[in-house]
């Protein structure tokens, strides 16, 4: 929880919190692309912002008890809009990014990926299988997706024992590279940050097979001109290529 947050928890005035940067509340894939996003935002603006991680579901439910975030990037859009009909954002947002699912399998780990899951089946079959980690799909998007695939692939009944859930889809990461888990699925963007790129095998997982990632971030009401000058900052070319180097999908500029 950010300093901002923590004052909203201890109950201080708004008024406490004027001169400190905007918070913003994002979705834990982001957490290396969007570091980097802000901190060529302080360069470029001599603005700071301050960054709040967390799964997109918590996120929502803090913002709608009066969370003191003012940019709310979420990894499925469905809850910005249950913001927005809730009347606590300035619009309906924008699609920012598009994010990809992996199967993960850390060095070592008896799981062989593929595109069709036939390793993991395999694995499964054999009682192999001891621990499988993936975000919780009650307030995570990529623990649905992850869901919506191991169905698709007849695979969650016999999988869903085995199961390791992360409060958020970095938490999955974590347990997922740990070695304690034959391995799991991810998001594409912390595969590809420093902790994880080394830490075993992948492959992005066809999106044919979940539904769309489809990210999405809105300014609540109480955002003030900073946040509105990172939001644009986000949409522009040199935020856009970062995201882009972190295994989004960038939706086409307006």
């Amino acid at each position: 929880m950010s300093l901002a947050g923590l004052a909203w928890l201890a109950g201080e005035a708004p008024c406490a919190a004027q001169d400190k940067p905007p918070v913003v509340a994002a979705a834990s894939d982001l957490k290396f692309a969007l570091e980097e996003v802000a901190k060529a935002f302080t360069k470029d603006t001599g603005t700071r912002v301050e960054l709040v991680f967390g799964s997109s579901g918590t996120l929502t439910r803090q913002l709608t008890d009066g969370a003191p975030f003012e940019l709310f990037m979420s990894a499925d859009e469905a809850f910005v809009f249950k913001l927005a009909d809730a009347g606590l954002t300035k619009d309906r947002g924008a699609l920012y990014a598009v994010g990809r699912l992996v199967l993960f399998a850390p060095h070592g780990s008896p799981l062989k990926v593929d595109e069709e899951l036939n390793g993991l089946r395999t694995l499964v079959t054999n009682g192999g299988l001891k621990r499988f980690a993936i975000a919780n799909p009650d307030h995570a998007p990529y623990g649905r997706a992850a869901e919506a695939v191991l169905r698709a692939k007849g695979l969650w009944d016999a999988v869903k024992p085995s199961l390791v859930l992360g409060e958020n889809i970095s938490q999955a990461a974590q347990f997922a590279a740990t070695g304690n888990a034959a391995g799991g699925m991810i998001a594409l963007s912390l595969m590809l940050a420093p902790p994880f790129r080394d830490a075993g095998t992948y492959v992005v997982l066809p999106d044919r097979d979940h539904p769309p990632l489809r990210q999405r971030m809105v300014l609540m009401k109480r955002a003030g001109p900073a946040a509105a000058k990172f939001c644009d900052y986000i949409q522009q070319p040199a935020a856009r290529a970062i995201f882009a180097r972190y295994g989004f999908v960038i939706p086409a500029a307006k």
